[in-house]
């Protein structure tokens, strides 16, 4: 494969870091995706291949669907292990920071990481990256940060220990941030890493039964609800939606990761280029915003929801109530008919 020369500097000052260190942290994002947890598992065993001793920690608990990643068992939870989170970033001298990018993305975390005297790495691929850290290894072109750690592996001089568990992993955290290469899959480089991955070893027919493929009867019944019920199609404005009740979650006794990917199924109707969900908490309103080939989708979500994220694929909440809130995006429709040039 070729080499990315874009980062040469970077990956370097990363390899001479944690060949440098052995007490290393690696810590993921609040709500963790399959990306988050697929590239730190795919760090972390890579790390342990070179006796490192390396923990992994997430503020909360992430979906079901990703627990078959072999040592996502020993994710530690701060929500929950928090003693023992709080001793492993104090005795760390390395602290990776994985698939975000701004410290506000690890609540209550983020106290403990200001106090470290570690050296920080950030590996990611959002947009506007805040500087908190000691080396950023940043790029928004990319897939997904799995590819970025993929990348940095197969530039260091330890990439023969690239194996199957860490390539599973990678795969994992790339597939499910493209949507099984459906969406941010536009780099030839992207399918370049895949391909050294399932030379690795990876299957990629498993790694996408595990993901896509291995949800509950009652999600799928929930899915069915939503989709009749709680879907509005706006075709003049080539917009949908869907939302989810506190009620509806109670009555399809919703567990973490059920809602994952429900707000891609408008962008399957003819037409339909914006979608967003909309999903009731206790105490704010999720949002998740997709958009369609280079139609730009993160500005309203920066701009209206306290949000963020890539061209295609935004999140973001609201403090406002369930129905005050969707009334808020429908409101912003024609501006973001605008700002994408699309006329009606």
């Amino acid at each position: 494969m070729t080499t990315n020369h874009k980062h040469k500097a970077v990956f370097e000052a990363i390899n001479l870091a944690y060949k440098q260190f052995d007490n290393i942290a690696i810590i993921i994002h609040v709500n963790p995706d399959g990306d988050a947890v697929g590239s730190a598992l795919g760090l972390f065993h890579f790390l342990k291949k070179m006796k490192k001793n390396v923990s992994i920690i997430a503020p909360n608990d992430f979906p079901d669907f990703l627990s078959w990643m072999i040592a996502s068992n020993e994710i530690i939870r701060y929500n929950r292990q928090t003693e023992k989170a709080v001793q492993i970033i104090e005795n760390a001298d390395l602290i990776f920071f994985l698939d975000f990018n701004d410290i506000d993305r690890v609540p209550k975390i983020d106290q403990h990481v200001k106090q470290s005297k570690a050296v920080k790495i950030l590996i990611d691929h959002h947009p506007n990256p805040t500087d908190f850290v000691d080396i950023m290894l940043s790029e928004i072109e990319v897939s997904s940060t799995a590819e970025l750690v993929c990348d940095l592996i197969l530039n260091s001089n330890e990439k023969i220990l690239l194996d199957k568990t860490i390539a599973e992993c990678l795969f994992a955290g790339i597939l499910t941030d493209t949507i099984s290469f459906t969406v941010n899959s536009h780099r030839p480089r992207t399918f370049q890493i895949a391909s050294e991955l399932m030379i690795a070893g990876v299957d990629r027919d498993d790694v996408h039964d595990k993901i896509f493929n291995n949800f509950s009867e009652q999600r799928m019944r929930l899915l069915g609800h939503i989709l009749n019920n709680r879907m509005n199609v706006m075709p003049g404005y080539k917009t949908a939606y869907l939302y989810l009740t506190k009620e509806d979650q109670k009555q399809y006794s919703f567990a973490m990761g059920d809602s994952e990917g429900f707000v891609n199924y408008p962008l399957s109707i003819k037409g339909i280029v914006f979608s967003a969900f909309f999903m009731e908490k206790n105490d704010h309103i999720k949002i998740s915003f997709r958009s369609k080939g280079k139609n730009k989708i993160n500005e309203i979500a920066v701009k209206y929801f306290d949000g963020g994220g890539h061209r295609n694929a935004a999140g973001g909440e609201s403090k406002d109530s369930l129905e005050k809130t969707i009334d808020n995006f429908v409101k912003r429709i024609p501006e973001l008919l605008k700002s994408n040039d699309i006329h009606v």
